[in-house]
């Protein structure tokens, strides 16, 4: 309680201090703003209908006050704090313009435009009787203002009329009524006028009117239909062009596949009257006098054929696959009325390649779940047109390190080498056919690689790993990935005799260097729709299923309860199924905050050849990306925890079953400064009892195990990266005695032990979700 009174009173003298510094530095004879008041008063609407309305209105009026965060104008105190710097640099300089903003005046506000502004809104949406008034009040050196609304009664939309004249494009008009955005009896909304004229124009798009726009159209409004009713009718401007009217087919379809900036039309028509350089294939003619690219991949790529009725959406998904492909720079496009043919459109591409090789290096700051943190460099070599069919082959060597500067893996380092080479196809390399209709070009990607990784101090660890798969994405929203096959061997190298000794005091660190064959299909789907900024609520879905040597194990009849462990090249196999679900909720509150939460269920079982996961597959909790108030890979199995003195380095506990939670809201404070807080909690459990990890084993009391941490944090946008700070401790500790698992009670932070043995500090880079 006395922590607590005296953050009270810190909070309190801030209050005050930032009160009275804000008026304090204004100009000679003005005023501060500090916001407005939206009133509306009519008694022929409903409650709930004024609220809402007041609601918009308020967001309308112009300028906004100074921001406040819990009733600290922050930005102002520190604009004034700073005062008039004499230079444009230094600390100065930068906490008065970054940091701070200066005070909004009073004389910056226009009552006359407000009230307009609100009137003319009103009017938009059906009010058409709406006025508006405004006021403003002064206490010493703040003033407010306050807008009275009277909107009326707002009309409604008694009839849609669309043309019915016998011409083809008004009949194409009419036809678009049955998805018309007009309702009887709803509110007249000039929004929705101008996205009724936008719809119908998209309409008319797919049936080959190329050069008509929403700007041809017209809705009037006649509202002396009935009492606060109104008609609403759709019309063709009288002064739109004949061309607007037509509907245009596909002719020529002509492909410049090495267009360069330096090509004028004049350079253009010559390289396609020069019979070397043209390549005549299907519907195509293809201008590429150095046959850089195979005629089949614009097959595939271009929707359009000959004597095809024009429409936007073949146009569109001929552009976005153009640009999927990967191999150009830039992709332009252009239609063209046929000099020769009536109401055709002869269509050009532009298309300027990359460069067909290239070499890019990189050198990565990284940190990951377990608390490390290191860098690594990345040289890759890259391919863009391997086979002249628009294939990416990469080749790609690293080396890294990884350290963790304090914890108790603090010594054991991390180093890594490797290379890897992978290929992919712009289509699916498959015995049968598959067409997607989709704007995103479907991939085969084929990959093998090789890792060689040394823990400091105790075992090295040499991986191989291969692939072959598919990749496709149905829309911007939802991504599919299947591998027909997922290969990999782990094998130990080097194992030291403190790591074998730790290994008698805990026998699950056997696992970490054991000989591993994995080999099986893998699929993962991916839903997001978190592009859409708009929205007050996104979400993010990603379900992988990942399987090993089910046909093998059932073949060969393998099952290690009965001794019967079959092994290929000397190691038995890994039999197993797995599932992992990871959902994300983004809830908009502000323009500037969110709420984001996070649940993951994750489930996996050993059978046939194995009793367990293989450990690269098993689960594991803790760390800057999981539940940050405890180490990682630190909790569980269930109520579990190593006896003390077992290991002199943090053991990787890990489980079959793994649930998590987290939530986080996220607001910015200053400029490039924005504050979290946040609440996780989860554990991981094992399939099966073990007799040498009590209490680790999943059951229907898994609810009384879980672990809870919160905290607060930091995150620094500095545009090419996030740098994320956390400071977290836990709330609940699910290896303590069943009952006084909550340590809320406990919280001390005055304590220097408490601190040592509770707080935990992440560093890391980007959201942990």
């Amino acid at each position: 309680m006395k922590a607590l009174n005296r953050y009270c009173f810190i909070f309190l003298l801030l209050l005050i201090a930032s009160s009275c510094s804000n008026t304090k530095r204004l100009p000679e004879g003005e005023l501060l703003y500090v916001g407005g008041k939206v009133k509306v008063v009519d008694t022929s609407i409903s409650k709930k209908e004024r609220k809402a309305l007041a609601k918009e209105l308020k967001l309308l009026v112009r300028p906004k006050p100074n921001t406040k965060f819990l009733g600290i104008r922050a930005k102002l105190f520190f604009y004034n704090l700073a005062g008039e710097p004499k230079k444009q640099k230094g600390f100065r300089h930068w906490l008065r313009t970054k940091v701070g903003e200066p005070p909004v005046l009073f004389s910056q506000v226009d009552l006359d435009y407000n009230t307009r502004l609100l009137q003319n809104y009103l009017e938009n949406r059906g009010y058409f009787k709406a006025t508006a008034t405004a006021d403003s009040t002064k206490i010493g050196k703040r003033a407010t203002t306050e807008f009275t609304a009277m909107p009326g009664q707002q009309y409604r939309i008694k009839e849609i009329k669309f043309p019915t004249d016998s011409t083809s494009l008004g009949k194409a008009i009419a036809a678009t009524q049955d998805k018309t955005l007009f309702k009887k009896g709803d509110g007249y909304d000039l929004e929705v006028v101008k996205a009724e004229r936008v719809g119908i124009d998209a309409r008319l798009k797919e049936q080959g009117y190329y050069y008509f726009g929403p700007d041809y159209m017209v809705i009037q409004v006649d509202s002396t239909v009935g009492s606060y009713e109104t008609d609403l009718i759709v019309k063709v401007k009288p002064e739109t062009p004949e061309q607007a009217k037509k509907v245009f087919t596909i002719g020529k379809i002509t492909i410049f596949p090495n267009y360069s900036i330096k090509d004028n039309k004049r350079r253009l028509d010559k390289q396609e009257k020069d019979t070397t350089a043209v390549v005549q294939y299907k519907d195509f003619t293809i201008v590429d006098k150095e046959k850089t690219f195979n005629p089949r991949i614009f097959d595939r790529t271009l929707y359009f054929s000959k004597n095809d009725l024009y429409n936007r959406t073949d146009h569109n998904l001929s552009l976005n696959r153009l640009v999927n492909l990967g191999t150009f720079k830039f992709v332009k496009n252009q239609f063209t009325v046929s000099d020769s043919l009536d109401n055709v459109l002869d269509a050009y591409y532009y298309l300027t390649p990359y460069k067909k090789k290239s070499i890019r290096v990189e050198l990565l700051g990284k940190t990951n779940s377990a608390n490390y943190t290191g860098t690594e460099l990345n040289v890759n070599w890259s391919n863009r047109n391997t086979f002249k069919g628009a294939e990416l082959f990469t080749v790609s060597v690293f080396g890294g390190l990884e350290v963790q500067v304090s914890g108790q893996n603090n010594g054991f380092d991390v180093y890594r080498v490797g290379s890897e080479a992978s290929l992919i196809w712009p289509r699916f390399v498959a015995p049968f056919k598959l067409k997607s209709s989709s704007g995103f070009v479907p991939k085969t990607k084929a990959t093998i690689g090789y890792e060689f990784q040394k823990r400091e101090q105790l075992y090295a660890l040499n991986s191989f790993k291969g692939s072959f798969g598919y990749l496709w994405k149905e829309n911007i929203r939802k991504e599919h990935q299947f591998n027909v096959t997922n290969i990999q061997y782990v094998s130990p190298n080097n194992v030291t005799s403190l790591y074998y000794e730790q290994i008698e005091a805990n026998p699950t660190l056997a696992k970490v260097i054991e000989k591993q064959l994995i080999f099986g299909p893998t699929y993962s789907y991916t839903y997001t729709n978190t592009m859409e900024t708009a929205r007050k609520h996104t979400i993010y879905y990603k379900g992988m299923f990942d399987t090993s040597a089910t046909l093998t194990g059932l073949i060969t009849g393998a099952n290690v309860k009965q001794g019967d462990t079959i092994k290929v090249l000397g190691v038995p196999f890994s039999q197993f199924v797995k599932f992992e679900n990871d959902f994300r909720h983004y809830m908009k509150i502000g323009t500037e905050s969110q709420l984001a939460s996070r649940i993951i269920v994750g489930v996996g079982y050993g059978y046939g050849n194995s009793t367990e996961l293989p450990f690269i597959k098993q689960f594991f909790i803790g760390g800057t990306n999981s539940i940050r108030a405890f180490r990682s890979r630190s909790i569980g199995p269930g109520s579990y925890l190593p006896e003390p003195g077992t290991s002199s380095f943090l053991p990787d506990q890990s489980g079959d079953i793994k649930l998590e939670f987290n939530t986080e809201y996220r607001t910015k404070l200053f400029s490039f400064v924005k504050g979290a807080v946040f609440v996780d909690a989860g554990n991981i459990w094992l399939m099966n009892k073990n007799p040498d990890k009590p209490g680790a084993e999943f059951s229907k009391k898994f609810m009384d195990q879980i672990a809870v941490g919160t905290g607060i944090g930091l995150r620094f946008d500095l545009s090419f990266l996030l740098l994320r700070t956390d400071f977290a401790f836990p709330i609940r500790k699910p290896y303590l005695e069943d009952g006084s698992r909550w340590v809320l009670d406990q919280i001390d932070f005055g304590s220097g032990s408490w601190r040592k043995e509770n707080l935990v500090f992440n560093l890391a880079i980007g959201y942990p979700f």
